[in-house]
């Protein structure tokens, strides 16, 4: 089956057609993700990335649906309440990008126009003072969940590693926000050292990547992973407490990507969606089916003594970003945003 970007795009409005016209709670719907590039394909996979808008709160909050086993739908919901006040959308670093500039796909009430255009009233929304907002709230989120991992009374796992994950992420994403829109889970890696560089942060490539083991390890080393990594997902799937993202539909959406990464450019890239969804899947196995999580988790400094390194460099590197937004409001004159 040839599937193009047009292909993807086509069954994204017949999606939100059909869905639509059998629910009549939904408002509207739109595009957002990687399919909004040109180029959305990543080892050959994509998916269709389709937020409905309801008019109360839905029963089901995300769902996949799989066309093929290297593309799926992936459905988010959200009430239409979440869009009352323009002004905390446009400080959102995540639902404030959603909307500034998706594709509309279906619109029962004029809801999206309105929306858009107090989103961007004033053309401000990519100005210092609003993106700074916006870097602030990933970072303060990024800090409050390292603070949870200061001060452990056993040894750390998966629990512990999730935890860590996804304070970096944030981390990354307030230095990623200060030239655009976050980046999402699969593309962290790949995409940030472009992102650093546009907001002339260049140095600080070397120490994501070594936050999250990359120092550690090389290419060869996270190739022979990969069967351990996707043995864990298959069962984890079947586990009604894991991580939504740990679905069948999903394996190959990760797979392909992670080995196109590994024989790409940056093959290091890869270590982010591997080590997140295998720690995801890890969070909800036996101890029988933990041995190669902890295995490559150690080999990454991520557990032992290594992971109390980890979390003290997680820190200096949050302190690093607070100075750099510091210094950012007051070469604008937005002392008042400094340090707040």
């Amino acid at each position: 089956m040839r599937v193009t970007r047009e292909s993807l795009l086509r069954i994204a409005r017949e999606t939100a057609q059909e869905r639509a016209y059998n629910d009549p709670d939904i408002i509207a719907a739109y595009l957002t993700g990687s399919l909004l590039n040109m180029e959305p394909m990543l080892g050959g996979t994509a998916d269709i990335d389709i937020v409905f808008v309801h008019k109360n709160t839905p029963k089901q909050s995300r769902e996949f649906v799989k066309l093929t086993p290297d593309f799926h739908i992936d459905i988010s919901r959200r009430t239409k309440d979440e869009f009352k006040s323009p002004r905390e959308l446009r400080a959102d670093p995540w639902l404030g990008y959603e909307m500034y500039d998706p594709t509309l796909l279906y619109e029962r009430e004029k809801f999206f126009d309105f929306v858009q255009a107090s989103l961007r009233a004033g053309f401000d929304f990519e100005q210092p003072p609003l993106m700074l907002q916006r870097c602030r709230k990933l970072l303060a989120h990024g800090r409050q969940i390292w603070m949870d991992i200061t001060e452990l009374d056993q040894p750390a796992g998966p629990l512990e590693i999730k935890k860590y994950m996804k304070s970096l992420f944030h981390a990354v994403n307030a230095v990623v926000e200060l030239s655009g829109p976050p980046i999402q889970e699969r593309r962290l890696l790949l995409e940030f050292p472009a992102r650093a560089e546009t907001a002339k942060k260049a140095e600080m490539t070397p120490v994501v990547f070594g936050l999250i083991g990359a120092d550690q390890v090389d290419a060869a080393k996270v190739k022979s992973w990969l069967s351990d990594w996707k043995s864990a997902f298959k069962i984890a799937s079947g586990n009604k407490d894991v991580d939504a993202r740990i679905h069948l539909t999903r394996l190959n959406y990760y797979e392909k990507a992670i080995t196109a990464m590994l024989d790409g450019e940056i093959p290091l890239a890869a270590l982010w969606p591997l080590m997140h969804t295998w720690t995801l899947s890890a969070a909800v196995l036996g101890n029988d089916n933990l041995t190669f999580w902890q295995k490559a988790a150690g080999e990454l400094g991520l557990l032992g003594a290594g992971f109390a390194e980890r979390v003290e460099g997680l820190d200096h590197f949050i302190d690093e970003i607070e100075v750099t937004l510091d210094a950012i409001a007051s070469a604008n004159g937005l002392d008042a945003l400094a340090g707040t």
